[in-house]
């Protein structure tokens, strides 16, 4: 069988002043994504949603708060689709310690989120969101780490890694959106000058959708 996992990030930057970094992904069968992007085609008609408007947690407003949560309802009804996310608290990094780069670290981090999306016995293509220009080469190094922590070395797990904008993918732009939520609950921004009502709310029917408090971890097996 064969796999798609869509990731994304935020606040992935060494010095952004940004406490939280979250790198977050979706998992679905290959041969599902095209039924998958029918159906959220079709919440953004219901929504009058121009076909090509991205989904993503900036653009949460008051005016688009339904539609938001009919994505999110459509995500966790759906068994098709599976999303795990890993939070960083980036005031914690010491790379001279461990002697390694930013990039080393974040090649590691991937490692650690997708190393519990991955399916190890079958195989699995990897899109990763352009961030920078640097994205080949990180997407690089996040294919030869994984493969090599995996003992993959003929690439049989690991079929291909690669970055795709995410105005290409309305299954990465869900992936944003969740993101969005999780990095939203533990920077308490909706506590601070970035406050929005429509955001706090999205995040907390996530919470409630999830039963998850987007602050603790969970089981791998979840």
């Amino acid at each position: 069988m064969k796999y798609n996992i869509y990731c994304d990030e935020s606040c992935h930057l060494e010095h952004d002043n940004k406490k939280y970094m979250v790198l977050g992904g979706i998992i679905c069968e290959k041969s599902n994504r095209k039924v998958i992007k029918r159906d959220i085609l079709n919440i953004k008609s219901k929504f009058n949603i121009p076909y090509r408007a991205e989904i993503k947690w900036n653009k949460v407003s008051p005016s688009k708060l339904e539609y938001y949560k009919e994505l999110v309802d459509y995500f966790f009804e759906n068994d098709d689709l599976r999303f795990r996310a890993l939070i960083i608290d980036k005031t914690q990094l010491n790379h001279k310690l461990f002697n390694q780069t930013h990039d080393d670290w974040y090649y590691k981090m991937y490692y650690y989120l997708l190393i519990n999306l991955v399916e190890p016995k079958q195989e699995n293509y990897i899109y990763l969101d352009i961030k920078d220009t640097k994205s080949a080469s990180k997407v690089e190094g996040v294919k030869k780490y994984l493969s090599f922590k995996l003992m993959d070395y003929e690439f049989n797990v690991i079929k291909n890694i690669q970055s795709m904008n995410s105005e290409e993918s309305v299954i990465m732009q869900l992936a944003d959106l969740l993101i969005g939520a999780i990095g939203y609950r533990n920077r308490k921004v909706y506590d601070e000058e970035e406050f929005s009502w429509a955001k706090k709310e999205l995040m907390m029917h996530v919470i409630d959708k999830s039963g998850y408090s987007l602050t603790k971890n969970t089981m791998l097996s979840e």
